[in-house]
């Protein structure tokens, strides 16, 4: 653990340093981008050489789409406690998510003709889902659902298989349970190239969603333009900003929770008011890890990714949570600096206010996507949302008397930009 005071003059380089540890090395985007180019050389081909190579699967191409029946049997076999809980989760998100649903509109502009917007559907989606030691169970009900909520018509997930080919039962189960009947057992960057540039056994997407490891970040940085991307989600941040207030335990059971995704490349914060408050919250996390069944993996996490900050005040936390953007921030202050802080900090994936809010009610429960930017992505865009899965058109109808009125502005700016043509495209309509 890294621990350092706003106080001191090494704040400045050591919070700089620490963020910056999150950009991508140059060796995982070299090595993505030959993935990359090999499966859009060599299609199925690579894909069933890549699954081999990393998951120890030997696969056919006829078999990387599991069959509709195993989807079906593991629904039916899934226990009835975990279906209860899976279905819980699936209505929490489609009631947050379809009162974000965007209405058509129409009205007359200030020609008196007709404009508008409307919205449709992506035709064809990917979701990367991650699987391996760590199955995301909860990222297929917070992708896929908003998928189906959003009317898109194709829905294809993608899931890493372990050797044999087999795809863990509980995402197979969520995954019907969603209605999503197109899956693949296959993962990696050889998947994100699959959706990019589409195979003979695959067809390709026309956007790309879902959370990864970093070179699955990377590989959808890679592909943009190819295809969409709904966000870069790496590997997962969080930040607790702690006063006087704040519980030890909570705090450091939160912390450890984001460590233990155990990949190495996790980042976690401890923004605090007193060195004190600190070290008890580092004495509960040394207590609490000891009963982790990821310990190991998560205790690496937290020799390399973890940064304590004592501030002077919560004004030094709020400027020091804008500038890294974290992917998820709790907030363990008094009731009195809760809705200050809320308002003041603009940058979050999302915001857990109060001691009885753990970021794991956001990974599984509560009901707004769990996709949320990392590395320092929230300066710039959102989380996961409906209209994520949505195409907006904006709609013009003009008649004579309209583009008449709207003739001036047209000429004037025809002129200024020096086409012709543009200004002619109208004059040509008004006598």
């Amino acid at each position: 653990m890294l621990l350092v005071s706003t106080r001191s003059r090494q704040f400045e380089p050591t919070l700089a340093a620490f963020c910056r540890g999150a950009s991508v090395p140059q060796e995982v985007s070299r090595s993505v981008a030959a993935i990359l180019a090999d499966v859009r050389a060599y299609g199925d081909r690579a894909v069933a050489r890549y699954a081999l190579k990393f998951d120890g699967a030997k696969l056919s191409p006829r078999a990387f789409r599991v069959p509709t029946r195993e989807i079906e049997k593991a629904l039916v076999q899934l226990p009835p406690a975990r279906r209860k809980a899976l279905s819980a989760v699936h209505r929490a998100v489609v009631s947050f998510n379809r009162k974000t649903f965007p209405n058509a509109w129409s009205a007359r502009n200030l020609h008196g003709a007709w404009v508008g917007e409307k919205f449709d559907p992506i035709r064809r989606v990917g979701v990367y889902v991650p699987g391996g030691e760590v199955p995301l169970v909860s990222t297929v009900l917070m992708t896929a659902t908003l998928a189906k909520i959003a009317g898109c018509p194709e829905v294809a997930a993608f899931t890493p298989s372990g050797p044999g080919g087999v795809v863990a039962p509980d995402l197979l189960a969520a995954l019907g349970l969603v209605g999503v009947t197109e899956v693949y057992r296959v993962g990696g960057v050889h998947a994100v190239g699959a959706m990019a540039y589409g195979t003979d056994a695959i067809p390709a997407v026309d956007k790309i969603f879902g959370p990864g490891n970093a070179y699955v970040c990377e590989a959808k940085r890679q592909v943009y333009g190819s295809v969409g991307v709904d966000l870069l989600p790496g590997p997962s941040e969080v930040m607790v900003i702690a006063d006087g207030t704040a519980r030890a335990d909570y705090a450091a059971a939160d912390l450890l929770a984001q460590a233990e995704h155990g990949s190495g490349r996790e980042k976690i914060y401890l923004v605090a008011t007193s060195e004190g408050l600190v070290k008890r919250i580092c004495a509960q996390v040394d207590r609490q890890l000891e009963g982790l069944t990821r310990s190991e993996k998560t205790r690496r996490v937290l020799d390399k990714g973890f940064l304590a900050i004592v501030v002077r005040n919560l004004g030094e936390a709020v400027g020091i949570a804008n500038r890294v953007a974290p992917e998820h921030l709790e907030l363990m202050v008094s009731d009195g600096a809760v809705a200050g802080l809320v308002s003041s900090i603009t940058t979050a994936g999302a915001i857990m206010v109060g001691g009885s809010t753990p970021t794991v009610l956001g990974d599984f429960a509560a009901g707004p996507s769990h996709v949320l930017p990392t590395g320092g992505a929230g300066r710039f865009s959102s989380g996961l949302q409906l209209t994520d899965f949505l195409r907006r058109t904006s709609v013009l109808r003009y008649g004579p008397r309209s583009i008449t009125r709207a003739l001036p502005t047209v000429v004037a700016l025809s002129r200024m930009e020096r086409l012709d043509g543009h200004g002619r495209s109208a004059t040509i309509r008004v006598p």
